[in-house]
């Protein structure tokens, strides 16, 4: 059932993200970005930690889900560090996927030559 559900939300989160690059002139940046604010925002008025525990990975690891984790990362460090903590919590919480995305993106950059347009 579990990975149902996190085919079900997963899948229902790129829908709606495809739907508003077909349907509207937002570009695919400004979908992206839209959605880590929304998982950010979610995350801030409590709707987003019940669908990441129905959604599991499906809720999890898409954007809206960095969003989430930004979230949780500013809210745990501003109860540990005070105000300090909306400058430091985001980036301390999102440190080892963003380490690993850089990281993969190197190495793929170093393996694979790209080639111009034809």
């Amino acid at each position: 059932m579990d990975y149902l559900n996190a085919f079900l939300c997963g899948g229902v989160l790129c829908a709606i993200g495809q739907i508003l690059i077909d349907k509207t002139q937002l570009t695919p940046a400004r979908v992206l970005t839209g959605y880590v604010v929304a998982g950010v925002i979610l995350s801030a008025v409590g709707l987003y930690e019940p669908l990441a525990r129905w959604g599991g990975a499906g809720a999890t690891v898409p954007l809206t889900g960095f969003g989430h984790l930004l979230a949780k990362g500013v809210r745990k460090a501003v109860d540990m560090d005070g105000w300090l903590g909306v400058l430091t919590g985001g980036l301390t919480a999102a440190a080892g996927g963003v380490t690993a995305a850089v990281f993969f993106a190197a190495v793929m950059a170093a393996a694979f030559k790209p080639s111009g347009k034809r």
